[in-house]
């Protein structure tokens, strides 16, 4: 299934795993957009994870923070694990500088690292 959002944030199904890239600049309207698409789609059923990709990312400010802990909550609640990737030390440090820890939000270093947490093989140097 790939399925673009409005504004092309697409969600790629690599098996029961999701994997959603947010762009380097992400809207308060999009990031809610996406919330309310992520969880239709895992709600659904046939997905039992989903990655969120922030690799290009260079700012997330605090209301793109909450709605990520938001949308992992709520992803939770609907028998699925959210693993958010690719976190820029310098957006970590703004996030606990905003003190925003973001409790129960699991992350990994990168894409790959977030696919092996959720049991999911990627070959080294592909792209899932």
């Amino acid at each position: 299934m790939d399925r673009p959002l409005a504004h092309s944030v697409p969600l790629l199904r690599v098996g029961e795993v999701l994997l959603v890239t947010l762009p380097a600049e992400l809207t308060d309207d999009l990031a809610a957009e996406l919330q309310r698409e992520l969880s239709e789609v895992v709600a659904r059923g046939g997905v039992r994870g989903v990655v969120i990709d922030l690799s290009a990312m260079w700012i997330v400010d605090s209301f793109l923070g909450r709605v990520l802990a938001e949308t992992a909550a709520g992803i939770r609640l609907l028998a699925a694990d959210t693993i958010v990737a690719g976190l820029r030390p310098a957006i970590a440090i703004t996030l606990v500088e905003l003190g925003m820890t973001l409790h129960g939000l699991r992350t990994a270093l990168s894409v790959e690292a977030a696919f092996a947490r959720m049991g999911v093989a990627v070959a080294a140097g592909e792209k899932p």
